[in-house]
């Protein structure tokens, strides 16, 4: 059941409270896990026994975010930021097997004057790094292709450069983070490209497009999406991770349905990328 497995992004959801109090909202909404890239501001134990409380998990966090204020967007790519880097993932993977994450997403960053070979090998050794720190711990990579309409620049920009690295790997040691709205915003027919790429997914991000809004404001065909992933047998986190365009309960109204799908087969398709 869908309803198994999704996720509230508490970092664009729920944000009429603090931090903290959003774990609880997240839960009475009706959500069975929560996410948040930054959640080290909470101590393990406190995250632990909220999450306990609330009958929660916590679906995955960021590693080597960089300096948010300062516009950073992430390190894994940068040259110069390797050991920045993998200080940040270690403590979030301390962090991640402390309250149950099974997933860490190190982010790539904004790689401005700089080749694509020169951000990719960087990356690619930051990568290698995370991988092997998770050798043998309950907790895996995630990777995330952030589109450059979203984030001009970023290193990691379209899912067949996520695909390519993710090769380099192996789906045993990486999986893919899949943005509906960074999917659509590069041209990408979602709902067409799931079924050939499912073994791959590791977590889904749903957010319409344009506008990354909550499901239902834009033209991403959200039901179909659905219908794949019961087909297919999707058994990872589906995050919610848009910018509500009204309030977080309000935007919510699609939920009580998407929790009681259970859906057929779909038809076939065969179309992956928008004309």
């Amino acid at each position: 059941m869908i309803q198994n497995r999704l996720s509230a992004h508490i970092g664009y959801l729920f944000n009429e409270f603090p931090l903290v109090a959003r774990i609880a909202a997240a839960a009475k909404a009706g959500f069975t896990a929560i996410e948040h890239p930054q959640p080290f501001s909470i101590p393990k134990a406190d995250m632990r026994a909220a999450l306990l409380e609330n009958g929660l998990s916590f679906s995955q966090v960021a590693a080597g975010t960089g300096d948010l204020a300062k516009g950073e967007k992430g390190l894994a790519a940068l040259p110069g930021r390797s050991l920045d880097f993998q200080r940040s993932f270690d403590v979030a993977l301390e962090y991640a097997i402390a309250i149950g994450a099974p997933y860490i997403h190190p982010m790539a960053g904004i790689a401005t004057n700089l080749s694509a070979e020169e951000a990719l090998e960087v990356y690619l050794d930051n990568i290698q790094y995370a991988v092997e720190q998770t050798s043998g711990t309950n907790v895996k990579v995630l990777i995330e292709a952030i589109s450059q309409q979203a984030i001009p620049a970023y290193a990691i920009s379209t899912l067949e450069q996520a695909c390519k690295v993710q090769d380099i790997f192996g789906p045993g040691n990486l999986s893919l983070l899949v943005d509906t709205f960074h999917a659509a915003a590069d041209g990408i027919v979602i709902e067409h490209w799931i079924p050939q790429h499912i073994h791959r997914i590791g977590h889904i991000h749903m957010a319409d497009y344009p506008g990354r809004h909550e499901p239902g404001t834009g033209f991403i065909d959200f039901d179909t999406i659905l219908k794949i992933l019961a087909e297919h047998q999707y058994r990872e986190a589906i995050g919610f991770e848009y910018i509500p365009s009204i309030s977080t309960a309000q935007s919510l109204a699609f939920l009580p349905g998407w929790k009681s799908r259970q859906h057929s087969r779909p038809a076939e398709w065969t179309e992956t990328r928008r004309t």
